[in-house]
């Protein structure tokens, strides 16, 4: 019997991954030291590196719990520094209007734009995974070069890197309860006989889950999905994409309904996409 366990919610089929809530309601207080940090500064830039190796759902979330945040970097959403639309252009555009700026960038983001301007070859650590490269040094580097050209216009950047911080503190309210619930399913279906699966709520119900369901890929942020969509409203950030890459993440996301388990109620559907692939990208426009 196990029980899913990280805080960046990337685990599939299930709702949420216990010390997810925890690491959000951390990760907005490090982003909000950030603004403290921008506003209280001319020409301010707050930088925060937040948690999510492949997926973005800290760094979604707590931009949403935040409300200060005016730019929200995810390794599911790619994202170019120079030219029109890009992210240097947006980032001197708000600071003229604004004065000040936030920027969320989860740790996997841009991965593939640092290997191109650095030329580096993928790496990988002694259990086989991609070691990532700093995207909040790098950024910051790239940021600082891209103003200094500029006459008249210095800037204050701050660095916030709170990682271990976020997975160090003691878990909230939300989260031990959720835990006491995990642990009782557990013990329930050990002690009924059940064996090889693990239990976490699926669409708001607790589940038995085989084990090689939740293995056979990671939960990511759909970027043609509602959430990511309230992101871009809430930011308006320019989401970096053109309409075809719109249309093609919204072909790869789609799912078919499959069966956790036999039987007619026990079902999980991929999470609603926006009616078609031209209102994906007429809102992804919208944004930018």
């Amino acid at each position: 019997v196990g029980v899913p366990k990280t805080i960046d919610n990337d685990i599939a089929v299930i709702d949420r991954s216990f010390g997810f809530d925890t690491a959000v309601e951390e990760a907005q207080r490090a982003i909000n030291a950030a603004h403290v940090e921008a506003e209280s500064a001319e020409n301010g830039v707050g930088v925060v590196k937040l948690m999510g190796r492949n997926s973005g759902f800290i760094a979604m979330y707590a931009t949403l719990a935040s409300r200060d945040v005016d730019l929200c970097l995810i390794p599911e959403s790619p994202f170019y520094l120079e030219g029109k639309g890009g992210l240097l252009e947006f980032a001197e555009k708000r600071l003229r209007e604004n004065g000040h700026m936030v920027i969320v960038v989860a740790e996997g983001a841009g991965q593939d734009v640092i290997a191109r301007s650095m030329r580096l070859a993928d790496a990988h650590d002694a259990s086989g995974n991609k070691v990532l490269l700093d995207v909040g040094l790098w950024l910051c580097a790239k940021i600082k070069d891209h103003f200094k050209k500029k006459a008249n216009f210095p800037i204050t950047l701050k660095y916030i890197d709170p990682t271990y911080m976020i997975r160090a503190v003691p878990s909230n309210a939300s989260d031990n309860v959720y835990c006491s619930l995990l642990a009782h399913s557990a013990i329930h279906g050990a002690m009924a006989g059940y064996t090889g699966f693990t239990v976490a709520p699926v669409n708001g119900r607790h589940a038995y889950i085989p084990f090689y369901r939740i293995t056979e890929k990671q939960n990511k942020v759909v970027i043609t999905d509602r959430m990511w969509a309230r992101v871009l409203c809430s930011t308006n950030q320019p989401c970096f994409l053109s309409t075809e890459d719109v249309e093609k993440a919204g072909q790869d996301d789609e799912e078919p309904i499959v069966p956790l388990v036999e039987g007619e109620n026990s079902l999980v559907k991929a999470p609603p996409l926006l009616a078609n692939a031209g209102d994906r990208a007429a809102l992804c426009n919208g944004a930018a």
